[in-house]
């Protein structure tokens, strides 16, 4: 019996993801929170003839809080899609102000009536706020950095899709074969397509200008979707599809599915210092940066460990450039999220 919280279910990426916890066989109890349309989304999906059973959460009024508190009692995992979309000429930069404190709030919510939930943020820019859920729980003194995770997969499905353009293969054969570490917005994310030796030979015949392309591509492909919306909307179908695609992993993870050791786990912008091993990554390769994507292997809902890209996966000197690029973008995002919460009435 698992129990799954969608907060923020009545968005763009809320309502497809929650169409696809739906679907799944292992999602006992589904509860979909909003400030508007939770309830409606919820009958909707309740019609669907899977077993889980959905129910509707929003509060009656701004003074209301026992909507997110009934919706949060008792959940394993809690997605969080919430926050707004960016728009034209807006960076992920820019929704600091407005999504940070939707973060604070909800994570606050989380860690006094579902402490031992595992936490997946997809709200941007998640560089800054999985470190302010991390601030929120280290002070309601209920962290668990293996629970915590900065949904990033969205970058790896984009890295899949273009370089299987690029080397003409299926893009459903590229999964664990190439992974995306770092960040979640810009020049902060880095792929890494020489992970796989199936493919080396392919990636090694792509040009410079190919590569750069490539690369540029998966960084800013989120673009590319608010430009085509016409200002209408950001990435929200591939958003959803890439969110529930990591939560897929930790409720396999949670019913005791083996991970595979054949391939290269999704990423997760996760607290290193949290976890075996991190706190040396962080200091020996990542000048002391904290909040780092790397790929995680995951059992009974939380990290068992993770795999050192600079270790494991052959990294490139090309990549190894777009990693230092990186660590100043992250630097700053992880320090604005902390600050933010330190500054800030729980």
């Amino acid at each position: 019996m698992v129990k799954v919280t969608v907060c923020g279910a009545a968005g763009g990426i809320g309502q497809p993801l929650s169409l696809l916890l739906k679907l799944n066989p292992q999602v006992s109890e589904l509860a979909l929170f909003d400030i508007v349309n939770a309830k409606g989304v919820a009958a909707d999906l309740s019609h669907i003839c899977t077993p889980a059973v959905v129910n509707g959460y929003q509060p009656a009024n701004k003074e209301d809080k026992t909507a997110i508190v009934d919706a949060l009692k008792g959940s394993d995992l809690v997605v969080i899609p919430a926050g707004v979309p960016r728009k034209p000429g807006m960076t992920r930069a820019d929704l600091f102000n407005i999504n940070a404190s939707i973060i604070r709030d909800l994570v606050a919510n989380i860690g006094r009536t579902a402490p031992n939930a595992a936490i997946l943020i997809i709200s941007n820019p998640v560089n800054a706020t999985v470190p302010i859920a991390a601030e929120v729980l280290k002070k309601l003194g209920v962290f668990n950095p293996r629970k915590l995770f900065g949904v990033t997969t969205l970058d790896s499905v984009r890295a899949e899709t273009f370089l299987g353009e690029l080397i003409d293969v299926a893009p459903t054969s590229l999964k664990g074969k190439i992974s995306v570490i770092g960040g979640h917005s810009g020049d902060t994310i880095v792929p890494l397509i020489n992970v796989n030796s199936d493919i080396a030979s392919k990636v090694n015949k792509l040009s410079k200008s190919q590569y750069e392309k490539f690369i540029n591509r998966v960084q800013f492909g989120g673009d590319e979707v608010v430009k085509a919306k016409n200002g209408a909307g950001s990435a929200t179908l591939s958003m959803a599809y890439a969110g529930y695609r990591f939560a897929e992993g930790v409720l396999d993870s949670l019913a005791g599915k083996p991970t595979s050791t054949t391939t290269v786990p999704d990423s997760s912008y996760i607290y290193l210092p949290g976890v075996p091993g991190g706190k040396e990554l962080a200091s020996k390769s990542l000048k002391n940066v904290d909040f780092f994507s790397v790929p995680v292997v995951l059992e009974n809902g939380q990290i068992k460990s993770f795999i050192n890209p600079f270790e494991s996966l052959k990294v490139t000197d090309d990549e190894k450039k777009l990693v230092e690029t990186a660590l100043g973008g992250l630097e700053s995002s992880i320090k604005q999220g902390s600050s933010f919460v330190q500054g800030s009435k729980l």
